[in-house]
């Protein structure tokens, strides 16, 4: 059973999985005897590709880095899912290194629970159905990002997918970024240098504004 406060029961409430659905489900999954309330060291491993639990989890605080060998696939905050990868299947092996960015606060919610929670709520299972496609399109674009060719045609793909309001923040250095959408630094500096030239963005601190999304667009 995890002992979780009102603001740990609210987040839990409006992740994928219940969003939308009635409290008493996010209630009933944390009361449970078998979820399980995680802390993690900044620096410390999570998961790793044989060391995992086949559980789904739930970021309450901090920030978790998704890595596949040196690659960054993804940065999970609070309210994001982690672990789908490693319910419903008999592999022996999880599909990425989870380690914490930051001290974090997880909660782990067991197969056989995650079963029982959807067999007494089908709209339950509708929401896990369609958090899974939303990870299918995010790997989806993850993988475009990858083979979309030049560092300039990988980094504007990234800005396309993550641009909301005209803003897309950094949860990263550009370091980092360059490790996700797998190019040197010097090319992804090359690439930002070039899009700001055109006059498609401007870099403002640990955010990049676009200017003019129409020089995002790939050619024809």
């Amino acid at each position: 059973m995890a002992e979780l406060g009102r603001s740990d029961l609210a987040l839990l409430a409006r992740t994928p999985l219940f969003q939308g659905l009635p409290g008493t489900l996010a209630l009933r999954a944390a009361a449970d005897r078998r979820a399980t309330l995680a802390q993690a060291a900044r620096g410390e491993t999570i998961y790793t590709p044989h060391a995992f639990s086949r559980s789904l989890g739930a970021v309450l605080s901090g920030k978790v880095e998704v890595r596949k060998g040196e690659l960054i696939v993804s940065v999970l905050e609070p309210g994001d899912l982690f672990g789908a990868a490693a319910l419903f299947n008999d592999r022996t092996d999880y599909a990425a290194q989870l380690t914490a960015r930051s001290p974090c606060r997880l909660l782990l919610l067991p197969q056989e629970l995650v079963e029982e929670l959807m067999a007494a709520s089908p709209a339950l299972a509708r929401q896990y159905i369609r958090y899974l496609s939303g990870r299918i399109r995010f790997l989806e674009q993850k993988i475009d990002s990858l083979i979309a060719g030049t560092a300039e045609e990988r980094l504007t793909r990234f800005l396309r997918t993550k641009v909301r309001d005209g803003v897309i923040p950094l949860d990263c250095s550009l370091t980092g970024l360059a490790g996700r959408l797998n190019v040197s630094r010097a090319s992804l500096y090359r690439a930002l240098d070039s899009l700001e030239h055109r006059g498609a963005i401007r870099r403002e601190g640990k955010a990049i504004r676009v200017l003019d999304p129409k020089l995002l667009e790939p050619e024809p």
